[in-house]
């Protein structure tokens, strides 16, 4: 099958070859890469790479396959050091007709569907929004920089006594009582 290669970010339906595939890669410059970090809550995005294909899929649909490749910094949720991740993730989407998706009554209870890969086409096909979801389900949700911990927190005005995770247990103070109940007895 003839293959065409672009860069352009956004696709035209319209001017795609149904008897080509098309080949893409996207690295963006550093401008574009910080607007993403922003966007997404990263300090930075270091090297950031979408490279794949996109194939006909029967008469009408299309077929993402791709490799996204990036170094992101992230602040540590415990530290706030700066955590560098490296990310090599495959990313598959497929774009059908809206008229094959499922479609749902607002408020109704539904299923989520299996293949999560299926999207609705439209005129455009997003290379730069395909590649900034895959990058932001890829980050981690909540990185720690390495033997940064969650030990107990303990937040309280000054000169008041913080509370501590054992006081605001429902059965702490039975247990205490219990055991003083257990000591009178013995006692007396």
């Amino acid at each position: 099958m003839p293959h065409a290669s672009t860069s352009d970010p956004r696709l035209r339906v319209s001017t795609l070859g149904r008897g080509t595939d098309h080949a893409f890669n996207l690295e963006p410059e550093a401008e574009d890469r910080a607007a993403l970090a922003g966007h997404l809550g990263a300090q930075t995005i270091r090297k950031l790479r979408f490279q794949g294909r996109l194939v006909p899929l029967g008469n009408r649909g299309w077929e993402l396959t791709a490799e996204l490749g990036a170094t992101a910094v992230q602040a540590c949720i415990v530290t706030l050091a700066p955590v560098t991740t490296r990310i090599d993730a495959p990313v598959k989407r497929r774009f059908v007709p809206a008229d094959r998706l499922d479609s749902f009554e607002a408020g109704s209870e539904t299923e989520v569907p299996e293949d999560d890969s299926l999207e609705p086409l439209g005129d455009v096909i997003d290379l730069w929004a395909v590649m900034a979801e895959a990058l932001a389900l890829a980050l981690p949700a909540y990185p720690r920089a390495e033997g940064a911990d969650l030990d107990q927190a303990q937040f309280a005005e000054d000169g008041v006594a913080p509370l501590s995770d054992e006081d605001v247990k429902p059965f702490a103070g039975l247990a205490s009582l219990r055991e003083k109940m257990r000591k009178d007895d013995e006692q007396g």
